[in-house]
């Protein structure tokens, strides 16, 4: 699959803010943390992550003016879903921003910060779920696709929201060190991902129209004389050893460094603003390079068919 750059920073940027908007309103309502402007600082960083994410997705679509239209199909489309889960969230999660600003924390400040957390993970597994559900591409057809989208944002954000926390004079070792678990967790999920989608069998003419069982199959023509839409968007090549050199960056930049960095925060204080804030923007820069990769080494079965 070509790997659009919106597609890219959609997933990215809408991952981290869903991710630090979890675990700012998460620690705000365990009282972990108790700080207004630190609240209110993190949640609107999350809330121009999150924004940032959405608009950059509709730069993908040939008309952006229609993308309301995504919103119809809630009932069979997760694209739909997400579209409808995306507003909610950025409704519950502003009003809970604007109860840690104003300090005011009553029952509905309780109510929206838990309806925005729902909606924040919901979101972010709408967009996993996207992919998973597609049967034409078979290495995106993992029961890991969308636990992985859901650790990176809790990765990301758990990074992020460790480093402001530390900022304001606040113990931030929590969320540290549960980012040090998730990125721990998430590297096996990924390096387990990779293998399987390295066995996913080959794609053939055969495979990608059903007919093997009768046959070979032999186009009498090429569907097109020159290269077209579908050429440039599912017929995306990676070479191996180019995709082997990425991988090994997510791993080292986005997993290996984040966790001893983490650990270097946690066990001393003084270090901990620094250590944590590059720990998140390697974590972010990893994600952007998973990303990346995501969709660029997935097959399209009609990649197949096209160059038989």
């Amino acid at each position: 699959m070509h790997p659009a750059y919106s597609v890219i920073f959609f997933t990215t940027s809408s991952g981290f803010g869903y991710g630090l908007a979890f675990w700012i309103l998460i620690l705000s309502l365990t009282k972990v943390v108790d700080d207004q402007w630190l609240g209110g600082i993190g949640l609107m960083i999350a809330l121009a992550a999150i924004t940032f994410g959405l608009l950059a997705s509709t730069m993908h679509l040939g008309n952006p003016g229609r993308a309301w239209r995504a919103f119809s199909q809630w009932r069979s489309s997760w694209l739909s879903r997400e579209g409808v889960v995306a507003v909610l969230s950025l409704v519950f999660i502003s009003l809970a921003w604007l109860g840690m600003v104003t300090d005011v924390k009553g029952n509905f400040w309780v109510i929206s910060s838990w309806l925005g957390i729902l909606t924040a993970l919901t979101t972010v597994l709408c967009t996993g779920m996207i992919y998973q559900s597609l049967k034409p591409i078979a290495a995106w057809q993992s029961k890991l696709t969308t636990p992985v989208y859901l650790t990176y944002a809790i990765l990301t954000g758990g990074f992020a929201s460790a480093a402001l926390i530390s900022f304001f004079d606040s113990e931030g070792q929590l969320p540290a060190a549960l980012s040090v678990i998730a990125a721990i967790t998430l590297a096996g999920m990924k390096i387990s991902y990779w293998k399987r989608a390295s066995r996913v069998i080959s794609l053939t003419p055969e495979s990608a129209t059903g007919l093997g069982k009768l046959g070979k199959v032999r186009q009498l023509e090429a569907p097109h004389a020159t290269a077209n839409y579908i050429n440039k968007e599912m017929g995306f090549k990676v070479a191996r050893k180019h995709s082997e050199k990425l991988r090994t960056i997510v791993l080292c930049m986005g997993f290996l460094a984040p966790v001893i960095l983490g650990l270097i925060g946690i066990l001393n204080d003084g270090l901990s603003q620094v250590m944590w804030s590059i720990a998140a923007l390697l974590s972010i820069g990893g994600a952007v390079v998973e990303r990346w990769l995501f969709f660029a080494e997935a097959k399209h079965a009609v990649s197949a068919f096209y160059s038989s």
